[in-house]
């Protein structure tokens, strides 16, 4: 027997279409989304469009699902701007962080790049005492990334 974790990430502000569509162009994979409407929601219903459940599956092992909280809208999800450096430390009031680790510098380098459009760098993409290339940024749907290559 053998367990797997996967990131599920919830949206308030109806934006798990988008961040999935995102997140696909950058890792590549298989994009799955399915909406309330679908699975009975009458069509005319606020958050019948919205996603009940959404993934991305990469063959090299990137997994992330995510889904739209239904309900009012509510306020917009966390700021990119909420995780900071401070002092050689990071200050964040963030419940958790995406780790992502890749095994060169490059299959980093690919990833930064698209998780950074739009995005809040929190620390550079760069060499580090633990590692060949580290970086955070908080993406543009307010998902803090800490991307790393394995040393």
């Amino acid at each position: 027997m053998s367990l797997h974790t996967t990131t599920h990430l919830n949206f308030r502000d109806g934006r798990a279409r988008a961040a999935l569509e995102h997140y696909q162009r950058v890792f590549g994979g298989e994009l799955a989304l399915t909406s309330y409407g679908e699975l009975g929601m009458p069509a005319g219903s606020p958050d019948a469009e919205r996603i009940v459940f959404g993934n991305v599956t990469s063959p090299d092992g990137f997994r992330v699902m995510a889904y739209d909280v239904p309900g009012d809208a509510g306020p917009a999800d966390a700021s990119p701007t909420a995780t900071r450096r401070e002092h050689g430390a990071t200050v964040t009031d963030r419940p958790f962080f995406l780790s992502l680790r890749a095994d060169s510098l490059a299959e980093a380098q690919h990833a930064w790049d698209g998780l950074a459009e739009g995005a809040t760098v929190v620390e550079p993409l760069a060499a580090s005492a633990w590692s060949p290339g580290f970086g955070m940024l908080a993406d543009r749907f307010g998902v803090t990334w800490v991307i790393d290559v394995a040393g």
